[in-house]
């Protein structure tokens, strides 16, 4: 009997705790969408991106795609690059719009203007697939490549298959196997096991050639990133 309500208080403990925590996190994600929205109200478009995310993703306030819309359109309006992505992607999915891809190219255009990685590999997607814009795939292979000078592990993937088949581009199995090797330094499993055919099948001469083409690439890689940190 004294072991059963031994385990009972335990339990009890146990369930509190386990309330005070939850209760803690979520007291922590509502402040923070309160003072984000105080922000966002006051014409802050940093903050009325990061509310457009709350809503987006449910942080810290129920889920509600058309809030999401509402602010990320606000701080896009202002020329907020990530905003002008993010409303981008909703017109693509069509959350809290109707699917809209010529309306998704112009936001994300918007963004790939000023450079941002993801706008660009994003436009180099739907130049691919014809999404929103006519097929073109050497625009894709522009707009991948300007991701890929960014370090856009999946632009570079791109860009290699790109070059290895002559999409876009005329083939070339060394750039392309540059390409690749700098993909597979970023992690991409798909770019390692390109590298590993192309160098079952190339020369030595083929295998140094792209080496010292993908060094030069990483390069102006961080010399790209130190002229942006500046």
């Amino acid at each position: 009997m004294v072991m059963k309500q031994i385990s009972s208080l335990l339990a009890a403990v146990a369930l509190l705790c386990g309330v005070g925590m939850a209760n803690g996190q979520e007291s922590e994600e509502v402040q923070h969408f309160k003072a984000m929205k105080i922000k966002a109200e006051q014409g802050d478009a940093a903050a009325q991106n990061d509310l457009g995310v709350m809503y987006d993703k449910g942080y810290g306030v129920p889920k509600n795609d058309k809030e999401a819309v509402k602010w990320y359109r606000k701080a896009a309006k202002q020329g907020h690059a990530k905003a002008q992505f993010n409303l981008g992607r909703m017109y693509y999915f069509g959350k809290g719009v109707p699917q809209d891809y010529k309306e998704a190219v112009k936001w994300i255009r918007k963004a790939a203007k000023q450079g941002l990685a993801k706008a660009l590999f994003g436009l180099g997607e739907m130049y691919r697939d014809g999404q929103g814009v006519p097929k073109n795939y050497k625009k894709m292979v522009k707009w991948f490549r300007k991701a890929a000078e960014q370090g856009d592990a999946k632009a570079q993937n791109e860009v290699g298959f790109m070059y290895f088949l002559g999409i876009g581009v005329l083939t070339d199995e060394v750039e392309g196997y540059a390409w690749f090797l700098l993909a597979k330094e970023n992690g991409v499993e798909e770019a390692s096991k390109a590298v590993s055919t192309f160098e079952k099948n190339a020369t030595a001469e083929q295998m140094e050639k792209g080496k010292a083409r993908a060094a030069e690439l990483q390069r102006l890689i961080e010399q790209k990133e130190q002229k942006s940190a500046e």
